[in-house]
């Protein structure tokens, strides 16, 4: 799951060699011992791998891009994966995290602080200024004179890289929330803009029209028009200033993993197109090896055999890239179309259950109201009242429905385990093993959903049973 994502515009001052030793530095300098990498010896290769225990991080170099990817394996099974990719022909830089679980998994929270690499961009003077306002982890203060700053923002009449936070004092000339633990908790990848004073509220709402934020109230002002901008109001109660700051985070960091990302700009992206490159390299050899055949038959069979394997190699390495980065394409989709419906405070929250695929989890809700509103509920009172609204003003996709559909298809006549059952499985999202005389299936790699298929089974039943289980347990 995509935890965190942003591009940077970088400055002309950093170079190849600068960057990757501060991708080094970022992890040899971490405070937390289970991050450090020992033993790494960087010397200026293109590619590079250094592993130590449950950690590793690679480096491949595509033309002018470099990727690095850093993963670690914690003790519960979460994959934590960091990618750094940086384009030196557009000087643009992006960042992800994102974490899966492996079979073993145990649940994890959900705290999470963006990468310290940014603070060390920021702090190198890399990364380019937005406009008038820079671009860093500390809030920037708004007096008298630069109200018109805000006034643009409002008003849209200017539009900024990053999107704008802007924090206004509250009645009694106080901040909202802690201005400068949320400058940090950005990290950069959004302005923090603070109203220096009450005094200037009058000037302000007059330069507004009583659109901006004030009285305590925070604004988040997009770049992209068709996201809309967010306002939320102060209230004076224990624990607001918290609330209200993992609400900002959330928001920023939400609108920033839904935007679309080039492939190249992507860890898998780079790695398939260096694939595909040698993928055809590996192609044109052939072709020049089958016009020499006639002077050098013999010789040719075994240089054959030698592309056939590379070739068939690099063909299932590029269509497994193919399919992940499909995926994250799909999270981001998702990712989007929340956004465009976020205009409202939800009525409720997520929680900390995964999305395997988008729209899983309001599926789910969704069709436990609508049970609820047929069976549990009397009509004409206000419980009903209140479920058929939300009902109806929330549109399905019937993406379980169809899923539901579609594994019973594929598991009704299952006689044994063939490679195009495997694979249509497996882009379902089960990772299949061993399991003895079986084979087990295990939904998107969460080991509290997983049935299992006999290798030969005995029963015609099986495959229709597996199916029934997959329907009732998972879907």
């Amino acid at each position: 799951m995509l935890i965190f994502s942003t591009t940077l515009d970088i400055n002309e001052t950093l170079s190849r060699d600068a960057f990757v030793r501060l991708v080094i530095e970022w992890n040899q300098g971490s405070p937390h011992s289970n991050n450090v990498i020992r033993g790494i010896d960087w010397n200026g290769e293109k590619t590079a791998r250094y592993e130590d225990e449950r950690r590793w991080m690679e480096i491949v170099e595509y033309h002018e891009i470099i990727a690095i990817r850093y993963e670690r394996i914690d003790d519960n099974g979460a994959v934590w994966d960091t990618d750094f990719v940086m384009n030196f022909d557009e000087m643009r830089m992006s960042i992800q995290l994102s974490r899966s679980f492996r079979d073993d998994a145990l649940e994890v929270g959900a705290d999470f602080v963006a990468p310290h690499f940014v603070t060390l961009l920021i702090e190198n003077g890399y990364v380019k200024d937005d406009g008038v306002l820079p671009v860093t982890r500390t809030p920037i203060f708004i007096t008298e004179q630069e109200l018109q700053i805000v006034a643009d923002i409002v008003s849209g009449e200017e539009k900024y890289r990053y999107p704008v936070v802007y924090i206004s004092k509250t009645f009694f000339n106080q901040d909202p929330v802690n201005a400068r633990k949320l400058a940090g908790g950005l990290k950069g990848v959004a302005h923090v803009l603070v109203q220096q004073t009450s005094a200037t509220n009058s000037a302000l709402r007059t330069l507004c029209d009583d659109k901006n934020a004030f009285n305590g109230a925070i604004g988040i002002y997009y770049p992209n028009a068709a996201v809309g901008n967010h306002r939320y109001l102060y209230h004076r109660e224990d624990g607001y200033d918290e609330v209200m700051y993992s609400k900002v985070v959330r928001d920023v960091i939400r609108y920033h993993n839904a935007l679309y990302l080039d492939a190249l700009y992507t860890w898998q992206g780079v790695n398939n197109a260096l694939l595909a490159e040698k993928l055809m390299g590996q192609r044109q050899a052939r072709v020049e090896a089958e016009r020499a055949r006639e002077s050098a038959e013999t010789e040719v069979q075994d240089v054959y055999a030698a592309f056939d394997e590379e070739i068939q190699s690099l063909e299932l390495q590029v269509d497994s890239l193919t399919r992940e980065v499909e995926a994250l394409r799909a999270e981001n989709y998702g990712l989007r179309s929340k956004l465009t419906e976020a205009d409202t405070e939800p009525v409720l929250f997520a929680g900390e259950e995964d999305e395997f695929f988008p729209g899983e989890i309001k599926e789910i809700i969704l069709a436990a109201l609508k049970f609820a509103l047929q069976n549990n509920t009397t009509d004409k009172t206000r419980r009903a009242d209140v479920l058929r609204d939300v009902i109806d003003h929330n549109d399905t996709s019937k993406a379980v429905e169809e899923k539901r559909d579609k594994i019973k298809n594929l598991l009704k006549a299952y006689e044994s385990l063939t490679k195009p059952l495997r694979q249509e499985l497996m882009d379902f999202g089960f990772e299949i093993t061993e399991d003895g005389k079986h084979y087990k299936l295990t939904y998107h790699g969460d080991a509290r959903y997983s049935t299992a298929l006999p290798k030969t089974p005995s029963d015609f039943r099986s495959g229709k049973n597996a199916a029934a289980e997959i329907v009732g347990k998972m879907l």
